[in-house]
């Protein structure tokens, strides 16, 4: 079975679902006090793949997973990050603005730092990365979905509100699925290179942890910013990561998705622990 027919549908569930609970009124809440905005951003934007460069190299990882590990760094936070706030007492309407501008600005960001990282180290192993290909996917995946739900939930707010809790109770168990396909088709490459790998991994949800807290300090973030952020900063979506990766139309490349294979996994058990001691803190 071919992943990437799993990870399409369920990447336009979820970009439809952030589309049915975006309120324009929360843009206006947040936008009176932008620091919280400007942190997240700078830490998914900017930090994040920096970080993944900079574990690239000093892991030593090879071609493939450099790119698949830069590409999972480089997509805007995942859906989930809503729920996770709520759970962690966060600023909810923090979380859906900042999924929402993250998602539309890495239509833009992610074509150009992949286009680099590509001619940086996949040029010499023949991977190369079709940049309008990649750009039209994503609109069509990402931008048209969100524009959807959002025009459902003005014109017929009570059918947006439904859709809205059918979709979110079914996308993660979507996901598991999307995740125990992928795990039995590469199960050999995942042990073989989990070690490394998983290590990578872990330590860059770990820095984009503890960086967000930091700037989040920083500029004076209130406690429930503060928390927001960090979730934000430090989920991804990695269903776009694996429909970019698999796609036949970009890498048309499995094995280039297991880093957010593996980042999915470790960012749900980071970030549970994390809200698990939140909440015994409040």
């Amino acid at each position: 079975m071919n992943t990437i027919w799993i990870v399409l549908p369920i990447l336009t569930l979820l970009m439809f679902d952030l589309g049915l609970s975006l309120r324009f009124e929360d843009f206006g809440k947040v936008f009176r006090h932008p620091w919280p905005i400007v942190v997240a951003l700078f830490g998914q934007l900017v930090l994040l793949p920096a970080i993944a460069l900079g574990l690239a190299y000093l892991f030593r990882l090879p071609p493939v997973f450099f790119i698949g590990l830069v590409l999972i760094a480089c997509c805007p936070g995942g859906s989930s990050s809503n729920v996770f706030s709520k759970l962690a007492k966060g600023d909810v309407a923090l979380s859906v603005t900042l999924t929402a501008i993250s998602s539309v600005i890495t239509l833009f960001t992610i074509p150009f730092i992949m286009s680099w990282a590509t001619q940086l180290v996949g040029d010499s192993v023949g991977i190369s990365l079709p940049v309008g290909n990649l750009i039209k996917q994503n609109l069509v995946l990402m931008l048209l979905p969100v524009l959807l739900g959002i025009g459902l939930h003005y014109a017929w707010p009570r059918a947006a509100e439904k859709t809205d809790k059918v979709l979110s109770k079914l996308v993660f168990p979507l996901l598991l699925v999307l995740i125990t396909v992928f795990y039995i088709q590469h199960h050999r490459t995942i042990l073989d290179n989990i070690g490394v790998l998983g290590a990578c991994v872990t330590a860059l949800i770990l820095l984009a942890i503890g960086c967000s807290s930091l700037l989040s300090r920083l500029v004076r973030n209130d406690a429930q910013q503060r928390r927001t952020v960090i979730i934000e900063v430090g989920m991804q979506n990695a269903a776009q990561a694996i429909a970019i990766a698999s796609s036949p139309l970009i890498f048309a490349n499995e094995v280039m998705a297991i880093p957010a294979i593996l980042y999915s996994l470790m960012m749900n058990i980071v970030l549970l622990t994390y809200v698990g001691l939140v909440r015994r803190r409040l």
